[in-house]
């Protein structure tokens, strides 16, 4: 099932209505406004920690003005950014339920993730305890220190209710010293906010706790009175010298990236909120939302705050692209099944380009890191064996398998998969080059892929959101293909980048592109060796694989398989990764040697190919002790410099 928005309604605590109920906890508090198109009264949400400690919180939910047929609650198995299920349901446990009156009902759970609740009154308030104890994106996190929610992990819903506002009242615990922050809308009481339908509301993660806070205004480019607000809500162990340098490196993301789109959206609350969970406990992750990220690592902000700030970049490009530049696939997201998408490769692809070139832009990263980032991007598709088998459209469809999906049997990705993050990058990487090349050389009209973002956002994302939530006017790929075309105004340009790196599986000649700004792409590590690089495991007697070796590789085509024990090659046993190192380097590219491995205990001989390493680097000509000329010096700084003026 899908569900879309419905009506929008600023909602204040004192318009809500007391239902009466015995006990204080199930009093509802709710009643209220009826949305614009909601077509009832909002929906009414408490959350409460009595025993934080223990990980779990305690939510109500109350509905009224209901139709006398059974009212169906539901548990999301899918969470906004993310692509693949994730059984939420598995975590909730003592449900409850009663009508306006305060009877007892009985839910019936009719589905893994659905319970019934029938004979009810108009009202049903429907009560459960859910568990949560993973801080990242995608789940719950509940703890004597905080709550950290993901809103599809932490709240249920009734079907047909989805067009109604909602309101969210937290009950921290008593002497917690907690706050909130979120993207929800917020009320005179800083601990009930508002979301004008479903859509939006799950897609408003909070955080609950004793966070230190930043702030800082921006004034739009294209509006110099609109200065939408950037608020930053961390929780960390660090101290205030670090969350304020923290600060202004996150400002000059901002003011670096609206650049490329010469304004901000419009957002909902007039806010966007960076919250960012820096705790041993924490899963490294990070998920857009539409006025707000959230961003989590196991580090400190002294020790890794820079590399923290790729997240930071990635996520608050994906304020446009994505959240507002929506590939159809994806509108309207579907809380209850998988999200596949044709069209990753651009949505995550590019803003993975993006996220580092804003960072060389802004001057958080140096060159030979940023070189660094894309050879390897280069390198990762150009030698991918999945490329046989798939194009980058076709990866992206297959997120749901790969995006945080669980699997408990041995499967053979690496073979089959490219990440649709890293052959987009490339892509992105590929065609902001041949625009630019094409300018250099006279070809065409002169553009880069800050015109082509700039041209999808006036198209598909600028001002398109008539209810909060929900995209109104989102592309498909022949959308993009056309946009692409009309911005050079050459569509057999644009249908062969489409035909041959996107639907097709060739690669860009990056080599040519990249020496326009006096960048040399060369071989690693020449005259070394390379067998494959399979996953190696050092053990008493060899070296172990395990992992499905690469096809195509030296010892694919020697025999050696998954699980075997690679004991001598030419001779000389594997006893160590400096060991093998040495025996590479020792090799060079010198052709036919003898492999020596066991199967299954069984003792096994094979001819095995020596080729040389085909990994490549990315390095700047002063690297190399030379001097660009006037004309490669200006080339790189449109593309790599700040477009700050």
């Amino acid at each position: 099932m899908t569900v879309r928005g419905g009506g929008i309604a600023a909602l204040r605590v004192a318009g809500l209505v007391a239902l009466g109920l015995a006990a204080a906890w199930f009093m509802p508090r709710a009643g209220g406004q009826t949305g614009v198109d909601g077509g009832g009264p909002s929906v009414a949400y408490e959350l409460r920690f009595p025993e934080p400690e223990h990980r779990w919180m305690e939510v109500a939910v109350t509905a009224a003005g209901l139709p006398p047929a059974p009212l169906s609650m539901r548990m999301s198995t899918a969470s906004p950014g993310r692509y693949a299920r994730h059984d939420f349901a598995k975590n909730v446990f003592e449900v409850r339920a009663f009508d306006g009156a305060g009877n007892i009902l009985a839910p019936v759970r009719s589905a893994m993730a659905r319970w019934d609740v029938a004979g009810h009154d108009g009202t049903v308030r429907f009560v459960y305890r859910v568990y949560g104890d993973r801080v990242d994106g995608t789940y719950l996190a509940i703890d004597d220190s905080h709550a950290h929610l993901n809103m599809p992990a932490a709240l249920m819903w009734g079907s047909g209710l989805e067009q109604r506002p909602a309101t969210v009242r937290f009950e921290p615990p008593p002497d917690s010293g907690w706050r909130v922050a979120t993207q929800l809308y917020p009320s005179d009481d800083p601990f009930v906010y508002t979301a004008p339908n479903l859509p939006y509301l799950l897609d408003s993660p909070a955080e609950l706790s004793r966070f230190a806070e930043r702030s800082f205004t921006v004034a739009d480019p294209a509006d110099a009175g609109h200065r939408p607000v950037f608020r930053i809500a961390m929780h960390h162990g660090g101290g205030d010298r670090e969350l304020d340098r923290y600060a202004q490196d996150v400002e000059r993301i901002v003011r670096e990236m609206v650049r490329v789109f010469g304004e901000f959206p419009r957002f909902e609350t007039g806010r966007y909120t960076f919250i960012a969970d820096y705790l041993p406990a924490a899963s490294g992750d990070a998920m857009e939302h539409r006025n707000s990220t959230v961003l989590s690592a196991p580090a400190t902000l002294r020790a890794q705050r820079r590399r923290l700030l790729g997240s930071v970049s990635h996520e608050f490009f994906h304020v446009w692209n994505v959240e507002r530049i929506r590939p159809r696939s994806l509108e309207p997201f579907d809380f209850e099944d998988v999200n596949p998408s044709g069209e990753l490769w651009l949505a995550e692809g590019f803003t993975n380009y993006y996220g580092a070139l804003i960072l060389q832009r802004a001057g958080l990263a140096a060159l030979p890191e940023t070189l660094a980032r894309f050879a390897s991007a280069i390198d990762t598709v150009e030698r991918g064996p999945g490329r046989r088998f798939r194009s980058a459209a076709d990866m992206s469809r297959l997120a749901p398998f790969t995006d945080a999906a669980r699997a408990i049997d041995r499967t053979n990705w690496g073979n089959f998969f490219i990440s649709y993050y890293t052959w987009g990058e490339t892509l992105g990487l590929g065609l902001d080059l041949l625009l630019r090349t094409r300018a250099a050389d006279g070809i065409g009209r002169a553009a880069t892929l800050d015109d082509y973002m700039q041209l999808l956002w006036q198209r598909f994302g600028r001002g398109g959101a008539t209810v909060p939530g929900v995209v109104d006017r989102p592309y498909t790929a022949a959308d993009a293909r056309a946009a692409l075309g009309d911005l050079t105004g050459d569509e057999t340009f644009a249908a062969e980048f489409f035909d041959r790196y996107v639907d097709g599986r060739e690669v860009i000649d990056f080599a040519p592109l990249l020496e326009y700004a006096g960048l040399v792409l060369r071989p690693r590590t020449p005259g070394r060796g390379w067998l494959g690089a399979p996953a190696l495991r050092f053990e008493r007697g060899g070296a172990r694989v395990v992992a499905p070796v690469p096809f195509g590789t030296p010892l694919y085509d020697a025999g050696v398989a998954r699980d075997d024990l690679v004991v001598a090659i030419d001779g000389r046993s594997l006893s160590s990764s400096a060991e093998l190192d040495r025996l590479l380097r020792d090799l060079g590219d010198r052709g036919q040697v003898t492999v020596r491995y066991e199967r299954r205990g069984a003792p096994m001989t094979a001819s095995l190919a020596v080729v040389a390493d085909p990994a490549r680097e990315l390095v700047s000509l002063e690297q190399l002790g030379r001097r660009p000329t006037p004309a490669q010096s200006r080339f790189r700084a449109a593309w790599l410099g700040s477009r700050m003026p």
